[in-house]
């Protein structure tokens, strides 16, 4: 299941809705990437994330 193990985020549910006004239900999917992290002490963790929480690690500095 896509769900970031960092932030939590999953899938959220909506309507797609034509011109006319129709609703149709719709499933939006979080953009879940496989990403090895290596921690201070040197083990190497592999977790799912969000490609939103890979912007915000790398931008503080937790990535590189």
């Amino acid at each position: 299941m896509a769900i970031c193990e960092i932030t939590g985020k999953g899938k959220m549910y909506g309507h797609n809705v034509s011109f006319s006004q129709r609703k149709t239900r719709k499933v939006f999917k979080p953009n879940i990437q496989k990403k090895t992290i290596k921690l201070e002490n040197g083990t190497k963790l592999r977790v799912n994330l969000s490609t939103s929480t890979l912007r915000t690690l790398k931008k503080k500095g937790l990535l590189k």
